[in-house]
């Protein structure tokens, strides 16, 4: 029975992707940075590990506390709506160090065990929005553009040692709580001037269109971790595999 670890499972992609592989009989153990047996049923097969992938001695504590695993899923990210001009520096890296660097430091830490098996599979949640530029995510998108490169370098780089490394890519999930999670970063940061410009990409977001679930995401990343000839970026979602279809 193998061992799967995901980040980032207290709501959205991560918290459907641990149900998903827990129906299916694996070992999940789910990570947040504050763990909720509420948000699970009891299971022999599921372990709640608290788990801050911007935080060294965090992924440390959990590493250690979680043994030896199979798959890791770099979930856990955060969301920014807003202007360049109106956000923080200390904003801007509040988003890399999850979404970028919180990723590249828990592979790093996954990677020992793995090589000595000579045997893993790592699976990156970015976004389409690294495909088709949006405006007013140019923080978000650079934090997960960065991401693709440095799965697709890695990738590469651990072909020797049997070490599958892939891209999840959903679209716009409007069902998960994303949008509201990124709401306390967003207050207060987007100048009068770019108001008209939010609510063109807003009014634009609600209307009739493809979008991706949870479980669409769960599903792809069941793909990837299940099934070899999955190709290094997997869309997860009807409005994601429109757009991947299409010739660049």
């Amino acid at each position: 029975m193998k061992t799967i670890l995901i980040t980032g499972c207290s709501s959205g992609f991560g918290h459907a992707t641990a149900h998903y592989f827990l129906e299916r009989g694996w070992n999940v153990i789910a990570t947040m940075r504050t763990p909720n047996p509420e948000l699970f049923p009891v299971s022999d097969h599921l372990r709640l590990l608290a788990l801050d992938v911007s935080d060294a001695e965090s992924i440390k504590q959990a590493l250690a506390s979680a043994g030896e695993i199979d798959v890791l899923v770099n979930n856990a990210g955060i969301g920014l709506l807003s202007s360049l001009e109106g956000t923080p520096i200390s904003t801007v890296r509040e988003v890399f160090e999850t979404n970028t660097l919180g990723t590249i430091a828990l592979t790093q830490a996954v990677l020992p065990q793995f090589r000595a098996r000579k045997n893993g599979t790592i699976i990156n949640v970015t976004s389409t929005v690294t495909l088709k530029s949006l405006p007013l995510l140019a923080v978000y998108t650079a934090s997960k553009a960065a991401v693709n490169a440095f799965t697709e370098s890695l990738a590469l780089e651990l072909q020797p040692f049997n070490i599958a490394v892939k891209l999840v890519l959903p679209g716009l999930a409007p069902t998960t709580d994303f949008g509201k999670n990124a709401a306390p970063r967003m207050e207060n940061a987007l100048p009068d001037a770019y108001q008209p410009l939010l609510e063109q990409v807003m009014g634009g977001m609600h209307q009739p269109q493809p979008t991706t679930t949870a479980e669409q995401v769960a599903a792809a990343i069941w793909l990837a971790a299940t099934d070899a000839s999955t190709p290094m970026r997997t869309p997860a979602g009807d409005d994601a595999e429109l757009l991947m279809a299409q010739p660049r």
